[in-house]
C-alpha cells in the first residue's frame, strides 16, 4: 500500500500501513509522535504526517517539489 502526502487516513488505515497495532498507534498519537486532527471521537491522520514520521527526507524532497510547482503556478496564474 502506498502512502499518498494528501490523503486523510484513519487510525485503523494507519495501523495496516505502518504495521502496528491499534495500542501503538494510540502511544504514538498519544506522544505526539505522530500528528493527528481530531473530527469529533475520531482521529484523521495526514499522509504527509506519516511519511515525515517515517522518512523526512523523502518529506523533505516532496514538499520542496511541491512548493516549487505551486510557485510557478502562482506565478503564471497571476496576470490572469
Amino acid at each position: 500500500m502506498e502512502i499518498k502526502p494528501n490523503e486523510v487516513y484513519t487510525p485503523a488505515e494507519t495501523e495496516q500501513l505502518l504495521k502496528v497495532s491499534k495500542s501503538t498507534v494510540k502511544r504514538m498519537l498519544k506522544s505526539g509522535l505522530l500528528k493527528a486532527n481530531k473530527i469529533g471521537k475520531q482521529y484523521r491522520i495526514l499522509g504527509h504526517e506519516l511519511l515525515k514520521m517515517l522518512s523526512p527526507t523523502f518529506d523533505k524532497k516532496a514538499t520542496d517539489i511541491y512548493q516549487k510547482v505551486k510557485m510557478k503556478t502562482i506565478e503564471k496564474t497571476k496576470d490572469w
